[in-house]
Formats: structure tokens, C-alpha cells, sequence
């Protein structure tokens, strides 16, 4: 066999990337994340519900206490969100680049 013939067992592997997609998953979090926190301090300091448009006065249908609830818990979902980022992507360093394994053998004969 030649240096340019594949290998049989080269026909049989894939290769698959397991840090990469970790650090994908970092990214859509923190993209996420970093979304959610800055409408939450929105809301918090210069936002009101949608209600207020539709009451005869504002804050009729919801309280100014619940709306900073509502903030509140929007601001710890989006810095919790970053964080997960933050913790993905630090552990996607002891991860490796890529792995080799045998091919799935999964869904081959679903379109015959």
C-alpha cells in the first residue's frame, strides 16, 4: 500500500471535536448571558412593563415591587448564564482538540 491509499481502518473513523464545540457552547451562553443582563438593568433602572400602556395608570396591574422581582430575577438569570460560560470554557482547556473513534453506524439505512 502507498503513502497516498487510505487505510481500512481510516474508512471506519471520523474524527470529532470536542473542545471546539465546548467553546462553542461558552459562546452562545455568554452571548446569552451578556443579552439577558443588559436588558435586566434595562428594566431595572429606566424599563416598565407593557401593562402600564394599557392601565388607566401606570402601575395599576403590576406593582413596582413585583416588576424589581421580575428585574432581579432577569438580572441572576443572565449573570448565571455568564458564568456557566465562564466555568464551560475554563474546563474546555483539560479537554482534547479532537478524538478519533469508530464510525456510527446510526441512521444508515434510514433513507433506503
Amino acid at each position: 500500500m502507498s503513502s497516498g491509499e487510505a487505510s481500512p481502518s481510516a474508512d471506519n473513523e471520523e474524527e470529532v471535536f470536542v473542545a471546539p464545540l465546548a467553546r462553542l457552547v461558552a459562546v452562545i451562553f455568554v452571548i446569552w448571558g451578556t443579552l439577558v443582563v443588559f436588558r435586566a438593568v434595562y428594566d431595572l433602572f429606566w424599563g416598565s412593563p407593557e401593562a402600564n400602556l394599557y392601565s388607566a395608570h401606570p402601575w395599576q396591574f403590576v406593582s413596582v415591587s413585583q416588576w424589581l422581582r421580575y428585574a432581579g430575577f432577569e438580572l441572576s438569570y443572565g449573570l448565571a448564564c455568564v458564568s456557566l460560560a465562564a466555568g464551560i470554557y475554563a474546563y474546555s482547556k483539560f479537554l482534547p482538540e479532537t478524538l478519533r473513534r469508530k464510525k456510527s453506524e446510526f441512521g444508515k439505512d434510514l433513507f433506503k
